[in-house]
């Protein structure tokens, strides 16, 4: 996740993803609180309650992906391609350290490096350092680009690792995902193929050329986009066209079939995916241009200008209060693997609610702090936190 000290910095950004992560917080909360299973997404056995509090927080990634590529092009505006290649370059690179060091013992907490998940942070970090190259053709370039994959990455779907030979794990990290065997007891998780995200951070990066515009241009164009995206995702998901590797079908009941309507592939995020969730979040960046001082304001502006450092600060708060809580439950069988615990207190979504609760409350303060340290201080290595 982004976070750019500029003069350039417009605060709809920071205000929206302070959103997202809180939106974030609930989905984690539900991992390590109220338990990996069953599925959300799975119908047979999902509720609407369920399936809801999950689908809220696929907003999140495309957000954090998105306007990582805004803040990039805000970050060049300034100091140049040049300049801003090496940051992304950098930063990239810090991410994914961070990926397969810090973060990979809140997913997998073994010190023996047998599994290692590549989740949102990994793929942030190689989107930046692909944007580095990237950012020299120019924002309208990369714009072209970022349309030409989002939309069109989809027609990819029938290829399988399998047909690549001695490629086959490079597709899996490019568009599959999956299980990637790199060794005797060394697997990769790729839980966020590459190809599809970076298409997401280049459109987040054209999209930055907007931030100049005045600010009520700027709301009547983001509020255009986000309903001609979410008129997009209506049409072609009612088409069973195109977009989506799952079409939807009529239910035992009408609920079921909104689920199955609004249950888009984000693994990797299919075209409706994206359309779904870049959608709202232009129409919520529209109603956040502009928007005057007020408590909730400043809250979501707090989160939102100390990402990384609340990524990784609620990750470790939500999964090492709940694994002591699980042994407590479960004794030896809390480290067993879905459908076992996996570390999860398993408690419900009662469990999951209160916990997001929670975790918001304990980290606001945290993040004041270290919000008010990156006002007061210019030094270089915070802009990496």
């Amino acid at each position: 996740m982004s976070d750019v000290a500029s003069s350039q910095r417009n605060a709809a950004i920071d205000i929206l993803r302070g959103l997202v992560m809180i939106i974030m917080t609930l989905d984690h909360a539900r991992d390590f609180w109220g338990g990996y299973t069953p599925s959300p997404t799975d119908l047979e056995v999902t509720t609407a309650p369920l399936f809801f509090t999950r689908w809220i927080t696929h907003l999140c990634a495309p957000v954090f992906v998105f306007l990582a590529g805004t803040s990039a092009y805000l970050y060049g505006s300034k100091r140049g391609p040049t300049k801003l290649a090496r940051f992304l370059l950098t930063r990239g690179l810090w991410l994914v350290l961070i990926e397969l060091t810090i973060c990979k013992y809140v997913w997998i907490p073994e010190p023996g490096y047998s599994v290692v998940m590549l989740q949102v942070i990994w793929v942030i970090g190689c989107s930046m350092i692909v944007l580095a190259g990237l950012c020299f053709l120019g924002p309208t370039a990369v714009t072209v680009i970022g349309i030409v994959i989002v939309c069109g990455h989809n027609l990819l779907d029938p290829l399988v690792p399998s047909g690549f030979g001695n490629g086959a794990g490079l597709w899996t990290i490019l568009h599959e995902g999956g299980r990637l065997p790199l060794s005797d007891g060394l697997t990769w998780l790729v839980s966020y193929p590459l190809l599809p995200w970076i298409g997401v951070i280049a459109l987040g990066y054209g999209f930055g050329a907007t931030i100049g515009l005045n600010i009520a241009i700027r709301r009547k164009l983001y509020m255009r986009l986000g309903l001609a995206m979410i008129a997009a995702f209506v049409l072609l998901r009612a088409a069973n066209f195109y977009g989506d590797p799952v079409e939807w079908s009529l239910q035992a009941n009408g609920m079921l079939t909104l689920l199955s309507f609004l249950n888009a592939e984000k693994y990797p995020p299919s075209l409706l995916y994206l359309l779904m969730t870049l959608g709202p979040a232009l129409c919520l960046l529209s109603i956040f241009t502009g928007w005057g001082p007020g408590r909730l304001r400043n809250a979501l502006l707090v989160f939102g200008r100390v990402p990384l450092f609340y990524y990784v600060l609620h990750l470790y708060l939500l999964r090492f209060t709940a694994i002591p809580v699980s042994f407590w439950l479960y004794g030896a069988e809390a480290v067993k693997p879905p459908p076992g615990p996996a570390g999860s207190a398993m408690l419900g979504l009662s469990a999951t609610y209160i916990s997001w609760a929670i975790a918001i409350l304990i980290l606001y303060p945290a993040c004041v702090w270290f919000a008010r340290i990156k006002e007061r201080r210019r030094d270089w290595w915070l802009s990496y936190l």
